[in-house]
């Protein structure tokens, strides 16, 4: 029998309750930040999900922060599908996306270091805006944002994560 090919679409909102489902089986683990469901509805047209012979069997989000800055979030593949590159799709997908609204730099904030830097992320210590910027990006309710800002809010739910870019978007 032949093997069914994975197909990245953008997420709709009959989508999230699969994609509340893919976002607990990564929180308890603390590999990812939980999400109201609320949000994930909210942010429904930032996501793509990976589906396989019918089924949502992963997703990621891209969040745009600035003119030339984007986040990957909430990227993550059901275990039972993990290490067959779905995840990596999604993500080759989703900095595709970036290319396409124009943003050349992309950051993660993740515990899967190898996996993105196998994609072009390199660790940064610093926020890689101006401080123009910065203050500008400080105005944003965006949990997300306060977390690429370093701001210690949020430091107690990030701590032991890497702060990842690409800039070869």
């Amino acid at each position: 029998m032949e093997s069914s090919a994975v197909i990245i679409r953008p997420a709709k909102t009959t989508d999230v309750r699969a994609i509340r489902s893919l976002v607990d089986a990564y929180t308890n683990d603390g590999s990812l930040l939980s999400k109201a469901t609320v949000t994930i509805f909210e942010d429904i047209q930032e996501f793509l999900v990976a589906e396989l012979d019918g089924n949502v069997v992963g997703c990621g989000a891209l969040h745009v922060m600035w003119e030339d800055l984007a986040e990957v979030r909430t990227l993550a593949v059901k275990p039972d599908n993990a290490r067959q590159g779905i995840g990596s799709q999604l993500l080759e997908e989703l900095l595709n996306k970036a290319r396409a609204v124009g943003v050349k730099r992309v950051f993660c904030l993740t515990f899967m270091k190898n996996f993105f830097g196998r994609h072009g992320f390199e660790e940064i210590d610093d926020t890689p805006v101006g401080h123009e910027v910065y203050e500008q990006m400080l105005q944003s309710y965006d949990e997300g944002v306060a977390e690429f800002l370093g701001l210690e809010r949020v430091k107690p739910n990030t701590l032991g994560n890497f702060r990842m870019l690409n800039q070869n978007i």
